[in-house]
């Protein structure tokens, strides 16, 4: 009996002690009680006390919560701490550290009052975010107005609809709330209801951080759309006004222009700046088209490079033959040698225009390119590189590009993604901005004026009032820029029949002109008008 008796002692002894270590290892967590006062100005001071048995406790509570509405946030200012540990809060999280015995938290919240329907709405987490679990919360809320209520309040889990223990409006009008016990990182959500203008609501909100959000205009976004906006109005001006200024040289009215130059015997024909048929298009209209490679070959067939004979057909119609007549030399630039090697290959003396059709191999490009390189060395357009459009298309690609990036960039981080996206518009402005901008330089335009000049002589000279022995030279050395200015019908009126045509020409230049524009055009020369000054007469 004693030895029973001496085991069941030791066993209520083990019961004992086991029972006392699971006491030691399950004492209560901390107790809070909280303070909440809601100013005029929408301000919430909050003041916690909180108890701590034992270690260090920690809470984070987050400022920043989504909704429907768009992301709340909250800004916590002053936070102290009179005990031990310490508080912070940054843009997005308040930060509370303590350690064992009583301290006392104090800070204010700014954000917590919204305007709502039929009244005002306070919230705020009274608890949430603790590392541990607490042993008991109760909470009282004073506001400046008489009705106050109680909207929400829930506890337990982020997102769980459980009431918390009580809460309810006292005698005294003030708001009490108390809780029995919530588990590590359970919340307490309260949700006061005030009178309409009780205080001043000062909730605010912003786009959620998502990728359509980032796109939403922001402060910052709204800057840089005004100076997106600012720099437009100045560009559209800058280009208008360099256009009406361009546009005013074509429309001017022309001056006289001298077509002899020298005196007696030695008089010479000249043309304006020293301009060749081919070029006018390019000084014009920035390309050159049919009017102006046919004008080429007519004028080194004047210059006795080229000798064109009217032939019988193949078939029955009127062919041309194309003949060499004297070889290139100094005297002619690279486009004039573009064209003889388009027409008379090496080694080719001489070929017909039907059969330049039928080979396909008239190749207009390195014509173009020639005439264009020509008319930006003597300065009348502005090279594309290095001067004129290209820098600003140069430019315009490489914000582009970057806007691209920097919007991209943003929409997955801070966001204000509009900031790219007004650099990324300026370059593509800058870009379609430069295409509108004339490539005509003062010389350019000056020029210009003159070949107005060069076509009112065409269209008004009196071969008549021409020495005899110079109407020949005129007639033929102004033909091919007749041609390339419009005024080929009115030119051979002007002359009479028969026309002082020289020998490496046909009678029948109407006729060969046709010819040669459909060639051209085959050949991959668009026709387009170049303004008033390029108009048939």
């Amino acid at each position: 009996m004693t030895a029973f008796a001496g085991t069941v002692a030791g066993a209520v002894g083990i019961a004992l002690l086991l029972t006392g270590q699971g006491i030691t290892q399950q004492q209560p967590g901390p107790s809070v009680d909280v303070s909440l006062t809601v100013e005029r100005d929408g301000a919430l001071m909050v003041t916690e006390r909180v108890r701590v048995p034992r270690g260090e406790v920690r809470r984070s509570v987050p400022l920043r919560t989504p909704g429907a509405a768009g992301e709340r946030v909250l800004t916590v200012e002053r936070p102290r701490v009179a005990g031990t540990g310490n508080a912070e809060a940054s843009e997005d999280t308040l930060t509370i550290r303590l350690g064992p015995g009583e301290s006392t938290v104090s800070y204010v919240v700014r954000g917590a009052v919204i305007d709502a329907a039929g009244g005002q709405r306070v919230r705020w987490r009274i608890a949430g975010g603790w590392n541990t679990g607490l042993a008991g919360l109760t909470a009282a809320l004073a506001a400046p107005a008489k009705d106050l209520s109680v909207t929400d309040c829930f506890a337990g889990p982020s997102g769980s609809a459980r009431a918390c223990t009580f809460a309810g409006v006292d005698h005294t009008g003030v708001l009490r709330v108390e809780q029995d016990g919530l588990a590590a990182g359970d919340r307490l959500d309260l949700v006061a209801g005030l009178p309409p203008g009780t205080v001043a609501a000062n909730a605010r909100f912003e786009p959620a951080p998502t990728l359509a959000g980032a796109f939403a205009i922001t402060w910052v976004g709204g800057i840089a759309l005004g100076v997106l906006a600012l720099l437009l109005a100045a560009g559209a001006l800058a280009v208008r006004t360099l256009r009406g200024r361009d546009a005013a040289a074509l429309a001017a009215e022309p001056g006289p222009v001298r077509v002899l130059l020298g005196e007696g015997e030695r008089r010479v024909f000249a043309s304006p700046d020293g301009v060749l048929p081919g070029q006018v298009g390019m000084v014009l209209g920035e390309r050159a088209d049919p009017a102006d490679i046919g004008a080429m070959v007519l004028d080194l067939a004047v210059r006795n490079y080229l000798c064109i004979a009217e032939v019988p057909g193949p078939d029955g119609p009127v062919d041309w033959r194309i003949g060499r007549r004297s070889p290139a030399d100094a005297n002619l630039c690279a486009s004039e040698r573009a064209v003889l090697a388009a027409l008379l290959p090496e080694g080719t003396e001489h070929t017909t225009l039907s059969e330049l059709v039928a080979a396909g191999s008239l190749d207009p490009l390195p014509i173009r390119a020639a005439l264009r390189r020509e008319v930006v060395r003597q300065g009348w357009l502005g090279a594309r590189a290095g001067t004129g459009r290209a820098p600003l298309t140069r430019l315009g690609t490489g914000l582009a590009v970057a806007g691209g990036g920097l919007a991209l960039t943003l929409a997955f981080t801070v966001g204000h993604a509009l900031t790219g996206v007004a650099l990324l518009l300026a370059g593509l402005a800058l870009i379609a901005g430069s295409r509108l901008l004339p490539r005509r330089t003062a010389r350019g335009r000056a020029l210009a004026g003159q070949l107005g000049g060069l076509r009112r002589y065409l269209h008004e000279v009196d071969p008549h009032d021409l020495p005899a022995g110079e109407r020949e030279l005129v007639f033929a050395r102004a033909l091919p820029y007749a041609v390339a200015l419009g005024e080929t019908e009115r030119w051979l009126r002007a002359f009479g029949e028969p026309a002082p045509v020289p020998d490496q020409l046909p009678a029948d230049l109407p006729l060969l002109r046709t010819a040669l524009f459909g060639l051209l055009a085959e050949a991959g020369h668009p026709r387009s008008p170049r303004g008033t000054i390029r108009a048939e007469g």
